[in-house]
């Protein structure tokens, strides 16, 4: 395997596309009811929860670029083979392919568990895991430019539904909001960390760089969809929590959903309904970048041909998304990720930008 990668001229893409990519990967499944999550932790301060890990994101996500930027036009699995060596970096690799696969599961099956409860409770889940992931096979199949298609019409076509959000204003009160920093720092901090799962997705960055044109561009675009991220989240936990009264919100699974119950509308009756159904429009790119980046690993790492690995890793998907068949297994599901997922997209890029750093300064003298 060759740590130096160079796409062809006609799989590149606009660099001001990262910004839709980002976006679309952070925005899924966690968006419809993180709030509670916060809320348990830092109370009526989770806001400033949310302000601290998009805060932090900001710098994992800088550390990321500066990593990719020591090695040219490679991605993480040829960074891996650079830092670690051919077999170590073999070994690396595989665990971040099995992280992507793991994230495919978590979106796919909290967005089923989404769909039966709200609105098909009598659809079985290996219908709707089948039918989502051979949409999946067939944008991934089409490559990452249509993927980073998907990416941007998912971004273009769901931004009617802030206008939905922006209904229960009238209903909210803000001295839900006071006194500030009534949590103590360490609430806070919990808080931020609890927003994990919710705001993962960025390191994506690490696979899809080498297909940017104007690389030396990444980092406006990509601090740009980190900062609509973070905004976006910011603007619905500040509704969510003049909104319901804490109680409400402690026993709220999905905070967003039940806020889009009150939005009447001439033309639709259960607008909730609407929004549940659409929202596969969302998570259809956050899927599909997460297998073609498993994908992409393999034929990095192994050198095999990625058709016959896409329905590999598919069917494996399903599988696994028949076992995950209730609010506890979920839950755990969940909770056990966010805790690794912290460590993998968090504090794992700061260990490879000092390794990558290292390792590029010793092969320096010794070519001199």
């Amino acid at each position: 395997m060759k740590a130096q990668f160079q796409p062809n001229p006609q799989s590149l893409l606009s660099t001001f596309i990262v910004f839709f990519i980002i976006h679309s990967i952070q925005v899924g499944i966690g968006i419809q009811g993180f709030q509670r999550i916060i809320f348990f932790e830092a109370k009526h301060d989770a806001w400033i929860s949310v302000i601290v890990a998009g805060l932090f994101t900001h710098i994992v996500v800088m550390i990321m670029i500066k990593t990719l930027q020591l090695y040219g036009p490679t991605d993480i699995y040829g960074i891996h083979i650079e830092v670690y060596g051919k077999w170590i970096g073999k070994i690396v690799n595989s665990v971040y392919i099995l992280y992507c696969l793991w994230l495919f599961v978590i979106v796919l099956i909290n967005y089923i568990e989404v769909m039966q409860t709200w609105v098909f409770p009598v659809v079985p889940t290996w219908l709707f895991s089948i039918s989502i992931v051979l949409l999946v096979i067939y944008g991934v199949n089409g490559g990452l430019r249509v993927i980073a298609g998907a990416c941007f019409f998912s971004f273009i076509l769901s931004i009617w539904m802030l206008g939905l959000i922006g209904f229960p204003l009238r209903f909210t009160d803000i001295h839900h909001l006071f006194p500030v920093m009534e949590s103590n720092i360490t609430s806070i901090l919990k808080g931020a960390h609890k927003m994990t799962l919710t705001i993962i997705g960025f390191e994506i960055l690490y696979v899809v760089y080498p297909f940017l044109k104007e690389r030396e561009k990444v980092t406006k675009f990509a601090q740009l969809a980190i900062a609509g991220t973070n905004l976006l989240y910011l603007i619905v936990m500040l509704i969510t929590i003049t909104y319901f009264s804490p109680g409400q919100i402690e026993n709220t699974i999905w905070p967003t959903l039940s806020l889009f119950k009150i939005v009447k509308l001439p033309f639709i009756e259960r607008t909730e309904y609407v929004a549940v159904s659409f929202w596969l429009l969302i998570i259809l790119p956050n899927l599909m970048l997460y297998l073609w980046a498993a994908v992409r690993g393999v034929r990095r790492t192994f050198e095999k041909k990625t058709k016959r690995i896409i329905w590999l890793f598919s069917l494996v998907v399903i599988l696994a998304s028949l076992f995950f068949n209730t609010r506890s297994k979920i839950n755990h599901f969940n909770d056990l990720f966010a805790s690794i997922g912290f460590y993998v997209t968090f504090c794992y890029p700061f260990i490879l930008f000092f390794l990558a750093l290292i390792k590029k300064k010793i092969t320096s003298l010794k070519e001199k």
